[in-house]
């Protein structure tokens, strides 16, 4: 005989599961036995909404469903966050909450609300599982519809009586792959065509082009074919960044410096963009450039993006396709490595103004000089978010993590550290905003408890400064968005971790350099002056382009 619960972490293991992240409740008891006697491992978490976060970029890093444990109401509810970050985020992952008996009802409605319910709109996939005998056909299609393009979380409710439920049988079903669909030859003909016959191509990748399977045919058709490219917020990284062909990220929707590249194009071939996303450009019916969009799915049609040709398919196999159409047959842009200089040298400017509180540009400089090629920074969301899309270079794909879709404060922290638990040999940094750390804060115990090594910046104004910007921006007065902060070198210290203070701009490269030498985890608070915001993403862009919008 088979007890449910055994057979749903039979299930987990037979897909690869190597850790389960979350909260347990009374209603898991069943299933936290079955991972002891398994050999899966838990990672207990503080918050449920962290293990969301940690489940989900294992998704996004991997390709593989990161999991995630929860009990039922108010437990379960804390996913929420986590299930929309990864639903818009495109990430693979699988939550599991626990239920009341469904067989009976000793307890009455006692934490009882519709978790199914309220998750569907926030998955690919709800299920309440009703027997213990159909666990492992459910699972295997959790994992199927999490893995298929687009990814995202499945929920699966197993109620306590289920998970106690003996049968006989219990055969699992074993994983596959999922097969993609290769796109219509006449489509790449046609795909061909325009290319050969545009003036100024310009290829765009956006956040499906980011999948850790598409790092080397992306980057071998941007070689083979000479064109060049900018990407989206999620989708840099997936080309190496240290191209001569590479123009720049599109971290504003219009009249930064990469959007000279942009306005002067006649075709953007954009690869994997997904309009969760802020728009990296506005989309015009006349005047701009056509779009050709390459996706494993058709185009969203928005008021800004409306392309005019599709290629639909496996992204990989389409663009080596295209490669093979279009490899010496391109020529060259002459005046690209000009404008492509001018670009870069805006985003470089006074990257190592030496003022203290340290600006913006200065950090994203400092940061970029102490990690490696494949180090990998994980932002929280914030100001700093757009000066780390804009100024900081990356040569290793997945290796700036952040969230351009649901950009919700929180996730920094225990994204960097599902990175860290990934990847225990490359320094993990994560970057967050007060306001942002402290959403989260603590999973510093988690992190200190799990030995991982990891060094954590604390961008620190004292203030929600995005919002505080946008409200200068629109002209209203400066309020609501200020608070106090405890001495983060003390919280850091509190929770078993070290902390450091950072008092002078010459301060911050050795003291990123100690904390990654000295291992564990590490807190540093940096003061940030953030008067940069509105020099130069306000007053210098509307110099260069009236009527720019600001984020």
């Amino acid at each position: 005989m088979h007890k449910g619960s055994d057979i749903l972490v039979a299930a987990l293991e037979s897909e690869g599961v190597q850790r389960v992240f979350g909260v347990p409740g009374e209603e898991n008891l069943d299933v936290l036995e079955s991972i002891r006697n398994s050999g899966i491992e838990l990672v207990l978490t503080r918050h449920e909404q962290a293990a969301a976060f940690m489940a989900a970029t294992h998704g996004r890093l991997t390709g593989r469903p990161g999991v995630c444990l929860a009990t039922l109401g108010p437990g379960a509810l804390n996913f929420a966050t986590g299930a929309a970050y990864a639903h818009l985020g495109a990430m693979p992952m699988i939550l599991v909450t626990g239920q009341k008996a469904v067989m009976s009802a000793r307890q009455a409605r006692f934490q009882i609300v519709d978790v199914v319910g309220s998750m569907r709109p926030l998955t690919k996939m709800a299920r309440q599982i009703v027997s213990a005998g159909s666990i492992p056909t459910t699972v295997r299609d959790a994992f199927r519809v999490a893995m298929e393009e687009r990814p995202g979380p499945v929920h699966l409710e197993l109620p306590e009586d289920v998970a106690a439920e003996t049968v006989a049988d219990a055969t699992l079903v074993p994983p596959h792959a999922p097969e993609r669909a290769v796109a219509h030859r006449d489509a790449l003909e046609t795909a061909t065509r325009m290319i050969l016959e545009a003036k100024r191509p310009l290829v765009m990748v956006g956040a499906a082009g980011n999948r850790p399977a598409l790092v080397e045919p992306l980057s071998a058709f941007i070689v083979r074919t000479g064109l060049p490219f900018f990407n989206t917020q999620m989708g840099k990284g997936a080309v190496d960044g240290g191209s001569n062909l590479y123009v720049g990220t599109a971290a504003l929707s219009e009249g930064d410096y990469v959007h000279e590249a942009i306005e002067r194009a006649d075709l953007i071939i954009a690869i994997g963009h997904d309009t969760v996303e802020k728009p990296p450009f506005l989309m015009r019916s006349a005047g701009g450039p056509k779009v050709i969009h390459i996706g494993y799915q058709s185009a969203t049609v928005e008021e800004v993006y409306h392309p005019d040709f599709e290629v639909i398919g496996d992204i990989g196999a389409s663009t080596m396709a295209l490669a093979e159409r279009l490899q010496g047959r391109l020529s060259s842009d002459e005046e690209l490595p000009e404008l492509r200089q001018r670009i870069l040298a805006h985003l470089n400017d006074r990257a190592d103004e030496d003022r203290f509180p340290i600006t913006p540009q200065r950090v994203v400089h400092d940061v970029r000089k102490v990690m490696p090629e494949d180090g990998i920074v994980c932002l929280d969301n914030g100001m700093y978010k757009i000066w780390f899309s804009r100024n900081y270079r990356t040569h290793v794909a997945n290796t700036l993590i952040l969230d351009n879709a649901l950009a919700t404060m929180g996730a920094g922290l225990p994204s960097a550290m599902m990175a860290a638990m990934l990847h225990p040999d490359r320094r993990v940094m994560a970057i967050c905003g007060d306001g942002g750390f402290m959403m989260n804060s603590q999973e510093m115990e988690t992190a200190v408890r799990l030995g991982l090594n990891l060094v954590v910046v604390i961008l620190n104004d004292s203030a929600y400064g995005m919002i505080r910007w946008k409200q200068a921006v629109d002209g209203f007065p400066d309020f609501g968005m200020t608070f106090n902060n405890p001495d983060f070198v003390q919280y850091a210290r509190a929770h078993g971790a070290r902390g450091s203070r950072v008092t002078a701009v010459e301060d911050l490269v050795p003291t990123l350099e100690a904390a990654f030498a000295g291992g564990g985890v590490h807190l540093i608070d940096v003061p940030i002056d953030y008067s940069e915001n509105s020099r130069v993403l306000v007053e210098e862009l509307k110099n260069r382009s009236p009527g720019v919008e600001c984020a």
